[in-house]
């Protein structure tokens, strides 16, 4: 049996590897030491070695210990994969001097990572492919899970450490989960699936079925949880007003659109990350290893809206912010455009002649890498906002809105893809 030595990983992050490698039959070896490395290295002679960094004060110490491991004849033979900060180019080219074969940015995106671990063991890791956007963020006490294009059984499983990393980070006695799969048609063929989805969520014991809210339009998601005793307490809703009003105070805001976008889109765990990463490698072009090739170009922009003037306004606005803007004054211009140019960021109306903004939504949650997208419209209803939330878009604002205002929210939604 192969084995890998697993040197001083964070809790959650050593519990995911231990899971994950033992269901692929690798035995795992953990110390807490790094100083312990090479005598551990010596007399178990194991396949893999994957160490932790914490910080860049702790790079001088692990350079050190690599010159000793480098030094024995056993030991330097070993592959070293070690997973960390962002850390100085001239650093990462010691490391590799030093025997580290591989450097994976925190938050780790899980497929890259199993990927190079089963190249070095000769091994092919069992890999769920179907797509699927897992998004996770916190706002005060409350939880928000998002799961689009389906439910893939890796994500699913990530879910549980990542909610446990959030919830030991911030010490959160009594969290509160809102899971949203508005986006989801799902049947009885996503009933075991599903069941992976809410167990991995009530697996860590300060999470409360009483706690929990689901927003979905499905049928049967209402039937499988009613019909579990270990769910009872779990609420479904196909109203997010009804989620809002169970979980948070609504009487501070009258609009629709600022209830959502404060507390459902809105994060406050900007400094919070954490060891894993719930988007894929395969999710997106953009990877996060150190020796990726970083995108430098101009983020491209499209506005899409029948008001002449919004669209001069808000492309004046992005071009004066170093943004590349092309407008459209209906859907199926800015579809036909799609075919031949990528964007990174939809600024979208929703009622429009012809080409709705729904079905516009609709049309681009078949691509494969879909942008982000902002609804700007003068629809207050609740239901569209469900709607619009449900098909994809990250944020919905209300017009008018100051064209700076505009600007600042695509900044906010980029930096938060790419943390």
């Amino acid at each position: 049996m192969k084995n890998v030595l697993i040197v001083d990983a964070l809790p959650m992050f050593r519990e995911f590897l231990k899971d994950k490698l033992t269901e692929e039959r690798i035995e795992c070896t953990f110390i807490q030491e790094k100083r312990d490395a090479i005598t551990k290295m010596i007399n178990l002679l194991p396949d893999l070695v994957i160490l932790d960094v914490y910080d860049t004060d702790d790079t001088q110490a692990l350079i050190e210990i690599l010159k000793e491991i480098k030094k024995d004849p056993n030991a330097s033979r070993i592959p070293i994969i070690a997973t960390g900060p962002l850390l100085p180019p001239q650093v990462i080219g010691i490391f590799a001097k030093l025997g580290i074969v591989k450097y994976f940015l925190k938050p780790i995106k899980f497929d890259a990572f199993f990927e190079k671990i089963g190249q070095i063991l000769r091994t092919a890791f069992s890999m769920d492919v179907t797509p699927c956007v897992l998004d996770i963020h916190r706002n005060g006490n409350i939880i928000f899970v998002e799961v689009a294009l389906g439910l893939n059984r890796e994500k699913l499983s990530l879910l549980r450490y990542k909610l446990s990393e959030i919830i030991e980070n911030e010490e959160m006695t009594q969290p509160k989960v809102v899971l949203m799969i508005t986006n989801l048609d799902l049947t009885f063929v996503d009933g075991l699936n599903l069941e992976l989805l809410l167990n991995n969520i009530l697996s860590n014991p300060a999470i409360q079925t009483k706690n929990v809210k689901v927003l979905s339009f499905s049928e049967f998601t209402k039937q499988l949880i009613d019909g579990h005793s270990e769910y009872n307490g779990i609420e479904v809703a196909a109203d997010i007003s009804q989620v809002l009003n169970s979980l948070v105070d609504s009487s501070t805001t009258s609009s629709v659109s600022d209830l959502i976008t404060d507390k459902i889109l809105t994060t406050t765990d900007e400094n919070f990350s954490g060891s894993i990463e719930m988007r894929f490698s395969s999710d997106s072009t953009n990877q996060q290893d150190i020796d990726d090739t970083k995108d430098n170009s101009t983020t491209q922009v499209a506005v899409i809206d029948d008001d002449v003037v919004i669209l001069k306004l808000l492309s004046s606005s992005f071009k004066n912010a170093g943004m590349e803007c092309r407008t459209f004054s209906n859907g199926t211009d800015f579809l036909s455009a799609l075919n031949h140019h990528k964007f990174d960021v939809i600024v979208l109306d929703i009622m429009m002649p012809g080409i709705s903004g729904f079905d516009t939504l609709r049309r681009m949650n078949a691509l494969p890498n879909k942008p982000l997208v902002i609804v700007y419209s003068q629809a207050i209803k609740r239901e569209m906002v469900i709607q619009a939330l449900s098909l994809g878009a990250k944020q919905y604002l209300v017009k008018p809105q100051k064209p700076e205002a505009i600007v600042a929210k695509v900044n906010e939604l980029l930096n938060n893809a790419n943390r």
